[in-house]
């Protein structure tokens, strides 16, 4: 146990018709914090680190090379991931540099362009065993994200893991990014006729603003691999705060970062648990 493919732990979670946790690095505490919440659960992990991410710490190789370190050294099984790189290049680095999979996002781009870009990638991605999840449906702001119009549409879902050859499809089904309260409400019904409709799995990207509740039917109409970030990233800030509010002479900031790493494991178990127990029924 240690760094293993992404498709290995995908499969895992396809094959017993459960969800995925998939949870984004920020910085290295995040990166342990998530890590030790995996190991306290004793389930399996995808460590994502976004395009944004790597343009904070001053490219994807800092970031990347400590992720792809502490995975190596865990306990379970972990995967490493490029979430939403809407850069070809960037992509193409993180294969290089050893991930286990890359989300390339396309969504911005008009329907051919998506396709023809996501193939590209794919393509020199799998010459490397790299999976590869893509997005159609924009998966945008808060307002935005519960129009009907911004469903992913099951017919052209199909066509496009067809004509891309992409191996997950993250799909807009009413969630949104960066919400901080958890009361988005997911399509089931158009879960459903994704689920039925491809062979590759479903990625919920904005799972933070869904509930535990939802999330688990979500699991059970079809998704598969469960993003999280806002929501995380919510206990360690608060635990943050409260360590600078009770200590407010600290000034080693190894203090207040590891309260706020500690404070991520108990929910990071919590939520694989809660993912990998909703098991699909058909």
């Amino acid at each position: 146990m240690s760094l293993v493919s992404t498709r290995t732990i995908m499969d895992r979670a396809t094959g017993r018709g459960s969800g995925q946790g998939a949870f984004n690095v920020i910085h290295l505490e995040t990166v342990e914090g998530l890590i030790a919440g995996a190991e306290q659960a004793g389930l399996p992990l995808i460590l994502q680190i976004s395009e944004n991410c790597a343009k904070y710490h001053g490219g994807l190789e800092p970031i990347a090379l400590a992720t792809l370190s502490a995975a190596r050294a865990a306990g379970v099984d972990l995967a490493v991931h490029l979430d939403h790189a809407e850069s070809e290049d960037l992509a193409r680095q993180a294969v290089d540099l050893g991930f286990g999979s890359i989300m390339y996002d396309g969504a911005h781009l008009d329907y051919e362009e998506n396709v023809a870009s996501t193939a590209r990638v794919r393509e020199y991605a799998h010459a490397a065993g790299v999976y590869v999840e893509a997005e159609l449906g924009k998966v945008g702001g808060k307002d935005g994200a519960h129009a009907p119009g911004v469903l992913t549409d099951p017919q052209e879902a199909r066509d496009f893991v067809a004509a891309t050859g992409v191996d997950a499809l993250a799909v807009a089904v009413g969630s949104s990014h960066a919400m901080t309260n958890r009361d988005a409400q997911l399509n089931l019904e158009r879960i459903a006729a994704l689920h039925a409709a491809l062979d590759v799995p479903l990625v919920l990207h904005g799972s933070s603003g869904v509930s535990d509740e939802n999330i688990q039917a979500a699991i059970r109409a079809g998704m598969t691999k469960i993003n999280v970030s806002t929501h995380l990233n919510g206990f360690f800030t608060r635990a943050v705060r409260e360590y600078l509010e009770a200590h407010p002479d600290i000034v080693d900031s190894r203090k207040y970062l590891g309260a706020g790493r500690a404070a991520l494991i108990p929910e990071v178990a919590r939520l694989l648990t809660l993912f990998d127990t909703a098991e699909r029924t058909s």
